[in-house]
């Protein structure tokens, strides 16, 4: 059934099942806001499945620094089973945005940068494109360099412990270097080969992963002869006043560990086979998988304390302790593709897309992917996760508050103003009813200030811990910090509803510039 789209113009048609495709001949040429990456995915080339999305949450999920999201709760007062509450929770939370956000996707193929075209403007979307991509190539560079560090500390032991002694450059050995380096090369080379090869290596990474975290569990509780004291700890912060002021904004930074996907999930629904595929392949793969593997991680590092008298957090390490090479190699192997499979998929996709929607004639995905590699080892961003209260409360606070202020703008706008109606083929043309005022909706970006500042305005750091004053940077804003995503998402949601719906925004121009 074709479909007239608002322009006037012959416009998409709707495919039995809901999802909508442009009609043969009518895909726009103006190459200021159209490539091939970012045209909509023909109804046919739709095909990923419910197992497909699953296998990508599992893929995702299971990394060192997910694993180490309890290390860091209980380095802060928790005991083990308010640390996996608190995970837990959190992803079922952000799992709400990305449902919503991710409806798109399938239904009209587009990644989130051409959605969000539909809410800032035709130019106005490279705003949150662009905050969402500086963030995934700061994600890109953390967990290129954990994943190097997990590399160097595996091979150092399989070579007798001569790669840790290697002479030092800029204050790390260049063995160190080196595994940084060659991991940095191998995850742009299997992004370099498109999203087709990414679906392929999610799907057997997924299995694999979980296989080798339950080996490692094994192996530790044979150690152990079962498992150990740490699961008979005390919380340091009982469940009274002391704990509540510590959950929120650890609650706050577990969702700000996954906003950043809450943002960017239609750049992988779009390949969805329909709307049941991405939503039952999210419930499944998300908020059960991350819960899982942080008592998992809870469970293993438990043991480590009975055989060794203090627990080991960081997988590697633990791995490192065997003799057994086999063993090493084989949870080499786990470590490389654990981090590439959360790294490729969650940090150099959406950037790739969002650079590519910046100048769509300079840049396609792939020259995205290569720009985003670069940039992420450029900003060195190993200096985030020295302390828990930094990569927690500052990092992942700070980011989610953002983040969370654009996602309450996208669903706003898609399901609230526009009932998830879209012209498709209005989101690629200068003259069509997302122009507003020269490519940018006043409302959009009137809504992400506010909310941006409600939601950061008041960030603080104990003396000695960050970068910001005890007292806030914006005092009286101090009491929003600890609930920053959740602040920004609710303000900015608010805050474009009214504006869209009282006609405070421009009125869409015809105009082309």
């Amino acid at each position: 059934m074709t479909a007239t789209a608002s322009s006037g113009r012959p416009g998409p048609f709707d495919v039995r099942d809901g999802r909508v495709e442009l009609a043969p001949g009518t895909a726009p040429a103006d190459s200021r806001f159209v490539n091939d990456d970012l045209l909509p995915v023909p109804v046919a080339g739709r095909r990923w499945t419910t197992y497909n999305f699953a296998a990508l949450w599992v893929g995702m999920a299971h990394n060192i620094p997910s694993w180490m999201l309890a290390s860091g709760l209980v380095a802060l007062g928790m005991d083990w089973k308010q640390a996996v509450l608190t995970i837990a929770l959190a992803n079922v939370v952000v799992l709400v945005p990305m449902l919503l956000t991710g409806h798109a996707g399938p239904k009209y193929g587009i990644p989130f940068p051409v959605l969000a075209r539909a809410s800032f403007g035709l130019r106005g979307a490279n705003l949150p494109a662009l905050v969402r991509a500086g963030v995934a190539c700061a994600w890109f560079g953390i967990q290129t360099w954990i994943g190097g560090q997990g590399v160097f500390v595996l091979l150092d032991k399989v070579f007798g412990g001569g790669w840790a002694s290697a002479s030092k450059v800029g204050g790390q050995p260049w063995t160190l270097w080196l595994c940084f380096v060659l991991f940095w090369a191998l995850e742009l080379a299997i992004i370099y080969r498109g999203m087709e090869a990414l679906r392929r290596f999610e799907n057997w990474a997924a299995p694999f992963v979980i296989v080798g975290a339950l080996a490692l569990l094994v192996w530790v509780a044979v150690k152990a002869g079962g498992l150990g004291p740490l699961l008979d700890q005390p919380s340091k912060l009982g469940w009274g006043a002391d704990f509540w002021p510590v959950f929120f904004p650890a609650l706050m930074g577990m969702i700000a560990f996954w906003a950043t996907l809450s943002l960017n999930i239609p750049d992988f629904t779009r390949f969805g086979a329909g709307q049941r595929a991405q939503v039952w392949g999210q419930s499944l793969g998300l908020p059960t998988t991350m819960t899982l593997f942080a008592l998992l991680s809870v469970l293993v590092t438990s043991g480590s304390q009975a055989v060794y008298g203090a627990p080991v957090w960081d997988p590697v390490a633990l791995a490192a302790k065997t003799d057994n090479v086999f063993g090493l190699l084989f949870a080499l192997v786990t470590v490389l593709v654990a981090t590439l499979s959360v790294n490729i998929a969650a940090n150099v996709v959406s950037p790739a897309y969002d650079l590519a929607n910046l100048a769509p004639r300079l840049v396609n995905f792939r020259t995205g992917a290569l720009i985003t590699g670069v940039v992420g080892v450029l900003i060195m961003p190993w200096k985030l996760t020295a302390t828990p209260e930094l990569y927690i409360f500052t990092w992942l606070g700070l980011v989610g508050g953002l983040l969370g202020t654009v996602a309450g703008i996208l669903i706003a706008d898609y399901w609230l103003v526009r009932r998830t109606v879209l012209d498709l083929e209005g989101l690629y043309r200068a003259d069509g009813p997302y122009w507003y005022r020269g490519g940018w909706n006043p409302a959009a970006v009137l809504a992400f200030a506010v909310g941006g500042v409600l939601a950061v305005g008041g960030s603080h750091s104990a003396p000695g811990t960050g970068p910001f004053p005890e007292n806030g940077l914006i005092p009286f804003l101090k009491p929003l910090a600890d609930y920053g995503w959740a602040v920004g998402l609710a303000a900015a949601l608010l805050l474009h509803t009214v504006l869209m719906r009282r006609g405070a925004a421009a009125r869409p121009s015809s105009r082309s510039s």
